[in-house]
């Protein structure tokens, strides 16, 4: 009896086929490098930071350390004990401190009345985009409206003078002074407060106060309780926005004040253009210095607190 085997052969899987300048040089073909247009678009932004943001900040900080010649040296770091660059650096932080505080308790106010206030609504835009609008609203433009309106001949001085006898100068003109510089600051502080701290109320879920009055909880209690911890860490994050924001100014208080240098940032302008620091050119470096480990420290806190912050608002 013959037995037949019958056997069942499976087609060996052909080889893949590589190009033919790669199988002539027996070598395996490299992948092409491609880049996302996402990237792509964000090389304008990058440029625009590392020219106006990078540049300057490595140019203050090495001529911070360098002397007329080039040379190195720890002169303009020990001129920053000098008695009137530290007055100018508390005049710096008081007033930003003071102004950052106004501007944040007066927006946080004008968010919390604009809670019933529909998001897509007309009131929401024009609110919006009025404080889009004056939060830029500073320098040379600033400073004359606050001339033209409460300066020494400004139509609200002559009104209160001439109509009601009221001098606001009687103790002297303190608009060109550093105390001046507080109600033109604290005009641009407010509507950058509603820009950023609006989205930190909006951020509050209706389900919150649902639970809170099922609980038996009332209006005080959720405050309390729910709201200001989960706003506190977005409130004092914009108020040291704020704070960097007010600290950082230069235009309006140039354009306002022109005796003296009462705040860094005017120094700053004096060691680079006056004629009576010869021999400390670099002295500005320095004063820039000091700035930016303010505004680092400032600017971290705030990146902390907006992390925290995010948690309750996804």
């Amino acid at each position: 009896m013959t037995d037949t085997i019958t056997s069942t052969v499976v087609p060996a899987t052909p080889p893949a086929r590589m190009p033919a300048a790669a199988a002539a040089t027996g070598s395996t073909p490299r992948r092409r490098l491609r880049v996302p247009g996402s990237v792509l678009g964000l090389v304008p932004f990058a440029a625009y930071i590392l020219l106006f943001l990078g540049l300057p900040t490595v140019i203050a900080l090495a001529t911070g350390f360098l002397d007329g010649d080039g040379a190195f040296t720890w002169s303009n770091l020990t001129a920053l004990g000098n008695p009137v660059v530290l007055s100018a650096f508390g005049n710096s932080l008081w007033l930003s401190a003071l102004t950052a505080v106004v501007g944040a308790l007066i927006g946080a106010l004008f968010c919390y009345a604009m809670i019933g206030a529909a998001p897509t609504g007309a009131l929401r835009a024009v609110v919006d985009a009025a404080s889009g609008v004056l939060a830029q609203f500073g320098g040379v433009m600033l400073a004359f409206a606050f001339v033209a309106t409460i300066g020494i001949q400004g139509m609200i001085t002559v009104f209160l003078r001439d109509s009601l006898g009221i001098d606001i100068f009687a103790d002297g003109v303190w608009l060109y002074d550093t105390p001046g510089l507080i109600l033109p600051y604290i005009y641009f502080q407010v509507p950058l407060m509603i820009i950023t701290f609006a989205p930190a109320l909006e951020s509050l879920k209706p389900q919150w106060a649902e639970a809170n009055a099922m609980l038996g909880g009332s209006t005080l209690s959720y405050w309390r309780h729910i709201g200001v911890p989960v706003l506190l860490p977005s409130f004092v994050g914009c108020l040291l926005l704020l704070f960097a924001n007010a600290f950082s100014s230069f235009a309006t208080a140039a354009a306002l004040t022109s005796q003296g240098s009462q705040i860094v940032p005017l120094q700053i302008r004096g060691a680079l253009t006056s004629e009576t620091v010869l021999g400390q050119e670099n002295l500005a470096g320095s004063l820039a210095l000091g700035m930016i480990v303010v505004m680092v420290i400032v600017m971290s806190a705030y990146s902390a607190l907006m992390r925290r912050a995010a948690r309750w608002q996804r």
